[in-house]
């Protein structure tokens, strides 16, 4: 019993190896069909090229072949599926881009149709329509994919995903057919495991320590509401007041307890966006309270007031400049819009950092999801661009790390990265007869590319 406990891990090694190279010699078994969108995925996420057997005859297995060598050197993340005319267009792009959940510009040849859609992160909408629209008139399937394929290359940004990797040398040997390699794959992916692990453990780490910082600024924010709230001394029963009062009243309490709760539940620094959008939510209702009571003109909804949002709804935008960056519009308060008008400096809301106090566009990329929450994806991109956080913000890795959804700064995800589910819809609708504004695949209008077919 000894001496077969003391051979285990040598024995199960040998195992290992042996069952990956029967594996690796093995003939590759004969492709079946596609049936649905996740049969195509699947063979996406192993290789560029994806060709149904009842499409063979559009793109031959040596053409398929030369196209995926041709990406895969390029090192970009180009997919290409050729397929039948009659396989089901409904979401077809939408749901390839899901099933498959990898950053990429994803191209069809459906039948003697051809369309592509990408993620606007590595492929502008335009520029995918004009790559379209340059090969529509080419009727062979190889020249066509052969020729879109090339200046997608040139035009493309990232990188083509890790799970394509392996595959054929020139000779047609599996690479990883080699037992040296196969005890290196078998001993080095346990060493990988331990540095996954332990990277996943410091990014955890940091995580919390960025929450734990800005949980001190957003706690700040939601006792000042409530202090608001109290300054407002309004009773639904008060002479004068109305139902459309007591609703901003109930809406602004509302806003106040959801706050309060969802920053007791927030687990990562993008969790805080949903408090701040809260809060922000909660201030413009005792804007609105505040006229009904004077009786003047209900306001009309703002972004709060850049410089700090606990100073309320902005009143008017105004002209700013950062230190060392260009000139923008920011919305600000009325006290800071006199400040500026007279020369002064206005009132900025400054966070403790590492290196003292700062104003919070300057302070570190956990601030992202908490201005998020109160400008928005639309409004943020052009207030910070050019700051610290600004510049945190537009990286490949923001996105995975402090949450999406800040408009032109994009969803951190750079070509080839894995995001599952979590892109844009519209960038992939449209075309396919998914209702997307024009109706069958490469149709009019809408989020289409307009004509064509």
């Amino acid at each position: 019993m000894r001496a077969a406990r003391t051979r285990g891990l040598p024995g199960l090694l040998a195992a290992l190896i042996l069952a990956a190279l029967a594996t690796m010699w093995l003939p590759a078994p004969r492709a079946e069909a596609a049936t649905d969108v996740s049969t195509v995925a699947a063979a996406l996420r192993e290789g560029p090229v994806y060709v149904d057997p009842a499409a063979s005859g559009q793109l031959s297995g040596a053409e398929a072949d030369a196209l995926s060598t041709k990406i895969e050197k390029a090192d970009k993340p180009v997919f290409v599926a050729v397929l039948p005319a009659d396989f089901p267009t409904q979401d077809l792009f939408r749901n390839l881009r899901t099933d498959t959940g990898i950053t990429g510009l994803y191209a069809i040849r459906l039948g003697d149709r051809f369309d592509a859609r990408a993620d606007s992160a590595v492929m502008s909408r335009t520029a995918v329509q004009n790559l379209v629209a340059s090969v529509q008139g080419v009727s062979d399937a190889n020249t066509q994919l052969n020729e879109f394929t090339d200046r997608a290359l040139a035009n493309i940004h990232g990188s083509a995903p890790a799970s394509w990797g392996g595959g054929m040398d020139s000779g047609g040997v599996p690479t990883g057919a080699l037992i040296a390699v196969g005890a290196v794959a078998v001993v080095g992916g346990a060493g990988a495991y331990v540095v996954v692990r332990r990277n996943r453990r410091r990014d955890e780490e940091e995580q919390r320590a960025a929450l734990e910082r800005l949980r001190v600024v957003v706690d700040e924010d939601i006792t000042a509401f409530g202090e608001e709230l109290d300054r407002l001394d309004f009773h639904p029963a008060e002479a004068g007041a109305d139902d459309a009062m007591r609703a901003d009243y109930e809406r602004a309490l509302d806003a106040y307890e959801q706050a309060k709760s969802l920053m007791a539940g927030a687990r990562r620094p993008e969790d805080v966006r949903a408090v701040t959008e809260s809060l922000e939510g909660g201030r413009f209702s005792l804007a609105v309270l505040a006229a009904r009571r004077e009786g003047r003109p209900v306001p009309e909804r703002r972004a709060p007031c850049f410089f700090d949002p606990r100073h309320g709804p902005s009143v008017a935008d105004a002209a700013w400049t950062p230190a060392g960056g260009a000139p923008r519009e920011v919305p600000v308060c009325k006290a800071d819009w006199m400040r500026l008008t007279g020369g002064e400096e206005p009132a900025v809301r400054e966070v403790e950092t590492p290196n003292g106090r700062r104003p919070y566009w300057d302070a570190g990329p956990a601030y992202g999801p908490w201005a998020g929450g109160y400008f928005g994806g639309g409004v943020l991109p052009g207030l910070l661009v050019g700051t610290v956080l600004g510049s945190m913000m537009s990286s490949p890795g923001y996105g995975a790390a402090y949450g999406t959804g800040y408009g032109d700064f994009g969803g951190g995800y750079d070509g080839g990265d894995v995001s599952g589910a979590d892109f844009d819809p519209g960038d992939f609708g449209g075309g396919f007869g998914d209702g997307g504004g024009g109706g069958d695949f490469g149709g009019g209008g809408g989020g289409d590319f307009g004509g064509g077919f």
